[in-house]
């Protein structure tokens, strides 16, 4: 029980998401910048003063997060088309789909069915007048002509944003970024390229699993004036072996990075679970299923074993010291959150149908044991390369103890 006096606080999900960014983000305090929460709800931009007064600038489009996932369960014919909402995973897997396409120009039934998901509001499928002739319905996730589609719908949701910034945003201020679709890699690399903003920002927990940081920021604001935190991606809870002296029949080493990255190259597939487990919804290199970079047979057993769809990529983690050679990645990017163009057809199984790839470098500093491993790896393959996929069950967080993860490898 509490002994005296306790304070109770509560912020909005829409503040929650601001401060989680503007307090996370390298931005000193004072700084005037503009915030863009998008998100399943929200969608918009908002100006950061000085002092942290935090004005709405435009709602732009609401529910760009359900209506972008939207469009996959018009494909999909599992999807019921009266259901409400899109299914949490959808939008992330559109963002895959996306990068099939080849952008042409939509059709005339395919102009209509933008206009009915992007106008007005957010509607149900079966509120669609022609969704008994939409193009699209139920055409299957591997039909040519709704990858297409998607890329061209990718492109229209941000172009609204887009649009609205160049025209009404003052250019050369910082932007940062929170929401769901803050983790949508493709939209942050194009905030980055437009030229509109100084620097571009975006947490690792943009989606709701940083709401409760932005909560505890705006307490933190509000008691003490200061929004700025410090933080470590890795700041989960440490890793469980409780229950180890149990596993008979594990044969058990010392950790030997050489003896790891000879393993991997010779293409065994391996978890691995080191340290703090990582806030936010990305494996970052301490619950992960590593493997070789090279072969595109690795990423099909890869999906396989993620009892995921194929079309879905697999990410790399690299020295950051190589991320220009292999990757023209010229910056850090420590919490795969941008895209980047692949140099080499050498790194098949992270590299996406076009091209690019959801890249995070790992420096001596951020993450030393993944580094040493990357190193390891490098000394024998001549890549500073490797395949990384989060370490869970499906649809569940990150494995955080000895007895799952020996029901997971067996």
């Amino acid at each position: 029980m509490l002994r005296g006096r306790a304070d109770y606080f509560s912020s909005t999900h829409e503040r929650s998401h601001i401060l989680c960014a503007f307090g996370m983000s390298p931005l000193p305090q004072g700084t005037p910048c503009y915030a863009l929460i998008w998100e399943g709800e929200m969608g918009g931009f908002y100006e950061i003063d000085e002092n942290l007064n935090i004005t709405l600038i435009s709602d732009v489009l609401t529910q760009p997060g359900n209506r972008y996932g939207l469009l996959y369960g018009l494909a999909d014919p599992t999807f019921p088309k009266d259901g409400p909402y899109p299914r949490s995973s959808d939008a992330g897997k559109l963002m895959a789909l996306a990068s099939f396409s080849t952008r042409t120009s939509p059709t005339v039934e395919e102009q209509d069915l933008l206009e009915f998901l992007l106008d007005g509001p957010y509607r149900r499928l079966d509120e669609y007048d022609r969704l008994d002739n939409a193009p699209h319905l139920n055409a299957g996730l591997d039909d040519p002509e709704f990858r297409n589609f998607a890329g061209i719908y990718s492109d229209a949701i941000f172009e609204r944003f887009h649009d609205f910034a160049k025209e009404h945003l003052e250019r050369g201020r910082p932007l940062v970024i929170a929401g769901g679709c803050g983790l949508n890699c493709d939209w942050n690399s194009r905030w980055r390229d437009t030229g509109l903003f100084s620097d571009v920002f975006v947490p690792p927990v943009a989606n709701d699993s940083g709401s409760a940081i932005g909560t505890a920021i705006d307490a933190q604001f509000r008691y003490t004036g200061n929004p700025k935190i410090e933080w470590d991606v890795y700041a989960g809870l440490p890793f469980n072996t409780t229950g180890a002296s149990g596993l008979d029949g594990y044969d058990v080493y010392e950790k030997d990075n050489n003896r790891i990255a000879g393993m991997l190259a010779s293409g065994l597939i391996l978890g691995w679970a080191h340290g703090h487990y990582e806030i936010g919804p990305r494996a970052l290199g301490n619950r992960s299923i590593l493997a070789a970079p090279f072969r595109d047979e690795t990423r099909v057993r890869l999906n396989e074993i993620k009892q995921r769809e194929q079309f879905r990529p697999i990410a790399p983690v690299c020295l950051s010291e190589d991320a220009a050679a292999w990757f023209q990645c010229k910056e850090d990017s420590p919490h795969m959150l941008f895209t980047y163009r692949a140099t080499t057809e050498a790194l098949r199984a992270v590299t996406h149908v076009n091209g690019t790839a959801r890249l995070q470098t790992v420096t001596s500093r951020s993450n030393p044991d993944l580094h040493a491993l990357l190193a390891a790896f490098k000394a024998r393959t001549g890549f500073g390369v490797l395949c990384n996929t989060s370490l869970n069950f499906k649809t569940k967080g990150f494995i955080n103890n000895i007895t799952d993860l020996a029901a997971y490898v067996g």
